[in-house]
């Protein structure tokens, strides 16, 4: 029987999307810039900071327009959720999407303090950060039995007219 000898190491899957950190922070950088645009006046033009002497600079105005979330990233990247947690299991990417994640983390539980109507973000938090609604129990209370005392109606009666 002849035998197939493999000289190189073939592993299964897609090639990876990312040949480097650095290439796959590029891109990351990317995502979170294209949260932002430069805010325009009524008419569309776009609005500039101005100096203490009210002259226009050049530095732009800009708006948030979408939040950070991993999800967005994904569809930023053209990839998945789960293709994320695989880069982040790969020890030379490790910290790159780690740190991201941490970032999108912070946006979300900075988001808690600014915004009107935190259910959505307490959501998000709970699903996707592992944060849990905390409960004490204190095993070590003592427990009072529960005294009832028994009163006829008669004598309730009676205790009510003196």
């Amino acid at each position: 029987m002849d035998h197939i000898k493999l000289t190189t190491k073939q592993s299964g899957g897609r090639p990876a999307k990312f040949k480097t950190p650095e290439a796959l922070q590029k891109q990351i950088d990317r995502y979170f810039e294209s949260c932002w645009a430069q805010k325009v006046d009524t008419s569309g033009n776009p609005i500039f900071l101005r100096d203490k002497n009210g002259k226009q600079t050049k530095k732009k105005i800009l708006l948030q327009i979408k939040p950070y979330t991993i999800t967005g990233l994904a569809v930023f990247l053209n990839t998945t959720r789960e293709t994320l947690t695989d880069y982040e299991a790969k020890k030379k990417f490790s910290d790159t999407i780690k740190r991201t994640k941490e970032k999108i983390h912070a946006y979300a539980e900075e988001a808690l303090f600014i915004g009107k109507n935190p259910a959505g973000v307490i959501f998000n938090l709970k699903n996707n950060w592992g944060w849990k609604d905390k409960t004490e129990t204190d095993i070590n209370a003592k427990i009072q039995p529960l005294i009832v005392n028994r009163i006829s109606y008669k004598d309730f009666l009676h205790t009510k007219s003196n």
